[in-house]
């Protein structure tokens, strides 16, 4: 079970590294991310250099694709080759978008009728594509879910094990990462939130 984590130039760190930390905890039991990328190395919004794992071709393949965001992410929408470049199927992959990501997702059109979550910055753009922006960090509907805000990154990745491994791989990773002594409240907290956007809708 391989999962593609979209990586950009000028992307943000909380969101490609920690859903990618946190997915690569379940390692053993098959789960394994990879920071993709469409240029061998890619930087962050604050210098950080990245060599990719996958190349972008690798989002074909994977069972699980999430986008990250970063501040090009209006750029990165207009590269009509680039985009090109993004061949999703949410029939057979679970698709996730992390605050501007979500832009991406709309670009494709795959958010056409089911609302979204992102950050405050990228909201009016996300808005612009006729799409509902809640006011939540973690939305889902199907095989499709976003998530707002930079530490959102979490419960993504909590869906994401969730959905291929079950709940408790999803507990036991966030049980591990969580501070000390905040670790019920954590897992928690996370498991709440996912569950509370796959059915708020229903």
């Amino acid at each position: 079970m391989q999962v593609a984590v979209v990586t950009f130039d000028g992307y943000n760190e909380l969101d490609s590294l920690i859903a990618s930390a946190l997915i690569n905890r379940c390692r053993k039991d098959g789960l394994e991310a990879f920071i993709t990328t469409p240029a061998p190395v890619v930087t962050s919004m604050n210098g950080v250099e990245v060599t990719g794992q996958r190349p972008m071709e690798f989002v074909t393949e994977a069972d699980v694709v999430l986008i990250g965001s970063g501040v090009k992410a209006r750029d990165v929408i207009a590269d009509d080759h680039l985009i090109s470049r993004l061949s999703l199927d949410p029939s057979r992959q679970l698709i996730g978008a992390q605050c501007s990501g979500a832009l991406v997702l709309a670009r494709l059109g795959m958010l056409d009728g089911m609302p979204a979550c992102t950050d405050m910055k990228s909201r009016p753009f996300v808005e612009a594509f006729d799409v509902t922006v809640l006011d939540g960090p973690f939305h889902a509907e199907g095989n499709i879910a976003t998530a707002g805000g930079c530490l959102a990154s979490q419960y993504l990745a909590t869906w994401v094990i969730s959905r291929m491994l079950g709940q408790d791989a999803a507990r036991d990773v966030i049980d591990y990462v969580a501070p000390v002594g905040e670790n019920r409240q954590t897992v928690e907290r996370a498991l709440r939130a996912v569950h509370a956007g796959e059915v708020a809708l229903r």
